[in-house]
């Protein structure tokens, strides 16, 4: 009974992740939306900027962390994790590395394809990321999950195609390449997968000291420094090196309250998204993406009276059922084989 109760007692716990990620996606989502429509145009903050002092705030969250859970020690920990071991903190830098493309890229796809189209294609990176799991870290997932992660990422596209009124379709179609539009989807869907699941292997896999011998996985709140401090350096040089001259605004221009409030919003999921990577895996980080989209948009027609239509409706219905059915069994009405393998995949989810 041990072993059954240590289980549940796991699903239940990877699904108090999934609430807290749905809840905090959904909440940075309408409070960014908030603040970026509240203010006149000139009192807009930079983008960048914010970007830039959220990883501080998650540097100075994951410091606090690292420093508890060492009883603290945390130069020490510093010491033996980045001074002592330089490669290993700059194995880090390679998923900010593979953020930076893929946000560049995404910008690169919306400027050659129509909104609709691009939402529809992006969704792709749910199953994307499952492929790179099976392939870096042997993970194996059954055909029902497969069809589940499938239909999540349709119902994503649906939700956020019936939000999408006729009038974006007002770009010009001369400075449009399908071709470069879709493949730069195409990579950014492959840098957020190859990123997301190799921060998670680092997160979990077992290093070694200076004389070679094993040692435990270096602490996530550790390994989150560093790529909140990797993610700075990046950040700060694309303001300095890439900003053109409708990029200077200072630093903490237009940061009100709702801005701040987004800011530590922000910080406190980076140490979230670690929990759940670190404790479940990027695939559950996906799912929770998903039904956020689902609760953001049914909280945007209550505060934003955004007219919600039977699309969403149909894409919701699509997504929180797929989410269900990718941990649980189908009824055996709809298992007619009457078994299914499943291979080294516990349930996610609690039943």
């Amino acid at each position: 009974m041990a072993p059954a109760i240590e289980n549940k007692t796991e699903a239940w716990f990877k699904l108090i992740l999934l609430i807290l990620m749905v809840l905090q996606n959904s909440s940075a989502v309408l409070l960014g939306r908030y603040a970026r429509t509240s203010v006149p145009e000139n009192e807009l903050f930079n983008v960048n900027h914010l970007v830039v002092i959220t990883e501080v705030g998650k540097l100075i969250f994951s410091s606090i962390l690292e420093f508890v859970v060492t009883n603290g020690a945390l130069l020490k920990s510093v010491k033996e994790n980045v001074i002592d071991d330089p490669l290993g903190a700059l194995k880090i830098s390679v998923p900010s590395l593979l953020y930076l493309i893929q946000n560049t890229l995404l910008y690169v796809a919306l400027s050659n394809l129509a909104a609709p189209l691009f939402q529809v294609t992006y969704q792709g990176k749910l199953v994307t990321t499952a492929i790179v799991s099976v392939i870096m870290l042997d993970r194996k997932y059954t055909s029902r999950q497969w069809v589940c992660l499938v239909i999540i990422s349709i119902g994503v596209a649906i939700v956020v195609l019936g939000e999408r009124k006729e009038a974006e379709k007002q770009v010009d179609q001369n400075t449009q390449s399908i071709f470069v539009g879709l493949t730069s989807v195409t990579v950014a869907c492959l840098c957020s997968a190859l990123a997301g699941v190799y921060f998670e292997k680092v997160l979990k896999k077992a290093t070694t000291n200076k004389d070679g011998v094993a040692r435990p996985p270096v602490s996530m709140w550790m390994r989150n420094m560093q790529l909140a401090f990797f993610s700075i350096v990046i950040g700060v040089s694309q303001t300095i090196f890439v900003a053109g001259d409708t990029e200077k605004k200072p630093y903490f221009h237009g940061f009100n309250t709702s801005v701040w409030i987004l800011v530590l919003l922000q910080a406190g999921g980076g140490m979230l998204v670690a929990a759940v990577i670190k404790y479940a895996d990027n695939v559950l980080k996906g799912l929770a993406t998903g039904v956020s989209v689902v609760v953001a948009s049914a909280f945007s027609a209550i505060f934003f009276n955004v007219k919600l239509t039977e699309q969403f409706g149909f894409g919701s219905c699509m997504i929180l059922v797929s989410v269900y059915y990718f941990s649980n069994n189908l009824p055996k009405c709809l298992n007619k084989a009457g078994k299914e393998k499943s291979i080294d995949m516990d349930p996610m989810l609690p039943k």
